[in-house]
């Protein structure tokens, strides 16, 4: 082999080997791509959670589809309607034609009964999630609760009574969520927005009890002379714990309402009211006592 056929085949050969070398890098790193994505995807198929929101998105789509269908089946009932109308009074054709008004009103019953089956359907998936969400909502733990003032503060009335107010609250939330069979009283993000709001309430009182007791703490050790602002102190916190607590049970008190009346409608928005003016009152709470 000539010298310069010689070179152009050791070149030939040094390429090659450099394009296979590449070739496999790249096929190798398809290859473990797609292991990752399989085994990313086999994680995810066993997740609990990725389980439930399928299952969650599963009854939303039927709900969606059967409202639409109830929605469609309507609209095609009142354009049957309106054919039987004017083909009743001739505006359809030469006259009155019975078979035509036949026919239309069969299309009216058979329509409306469509309309009406996927109208309960819509209802009954609406109820089926809403189950859904109560029986996999994520169980909250309760937070372990501080231990009470002594009986002779004047913080500790309240917040016995605040501790009552929340195990009452506690059982009506378990019968506004609905149980197995029983639907809920009201939708779970009222419900959701009620605990969320009752628990802020309750931090904030509890941070007025504490300041309360400080301030107990320091005008009995102050001087004879120097305790009057201390006394209005504690008047004025233990009024603003007054306060909070009737909201508190204000919110308690809805709730029961609900739960005694689930088919009326005026309860489910005294709670939504009782939640808005609770809420309000945490906001305030915190804001008197927090130190800054």
């Amino acid at each position: 082999m000539a010298p310069r056929g010689r070179d152009i085949y050791q070149l030939t050969q040094m390429v090659q080997k450099y394009v296979n070398a590449d070739v496999r890098n790249s096929v190798m790193t398809h290859v473990q791509e797609a292991m990752a994505r399989s085994q990313e995807a086999i994680a995810r198929s066993r997740d609990e959670n990725v389980r439930l929101e399928r299952q969650r998105r599963k009854l939303e789509r039927k709900r969606l589809w059967a409202s639409r269908w109830a929605l469609a089946w309507a609209i095609v009932c009142v354009f049957l309607v309106v054919y039987v109308a004017m083909a009743f009074t001739g505006m359809v054709g030469d006259g009155p034609d019975a078979s035509m008004i036949a026919g239309g009103v069969a299309g009216v019953a058979a329509t409306g009964a469509l309309s009406i089956r996927s109208t309960r359907r819509m209802v009954l998936l609406k109820r089926a999630g809403e189950r859904f969400d109560a029986e996999h909502r994520p169980a909250v733990v309760a937070p372990t609760r501080p231990p009470l003032p002594p009986k002779s503060s004047a913080a500790y009335e309240p917040m016995q009574r605040l501790g009552e107010a929340e195990d009452a609250l506690a059982q009506l939330v378990r019968q506004l969520s609905g149980t197995q069979g029983t639907p809920a009283s009201v939708p779970l993000e009222s419900v959701l927005e009620a605990e969320r709001a009752a628990a802020e309430a309750a931090q904030a009182l509890r941070a007025v009890a504490a300041q309360l007791a400080a301030v107990e703490l320091a005008r009995d050790h102050a001087p004879p002379m120097e305790r009057a602002p201390l006394v209005e102190g504690v008047r004025r916190l233990r009024e603003q714990l007054d306060e909070g607590l009737t909201g508190y049970r204000g919110l308690l008190a809805a709730a029961g309402r609900v739960v005694a009346a689930s088919t009326s409608a005026g309860p489910k928005q005294e709670l939504a009211d009782a939640t808005d003016h609770l809420a309000g009152l945490a906001v305030a709470l915190r804001e008197l006592s927090d130190p800054s």
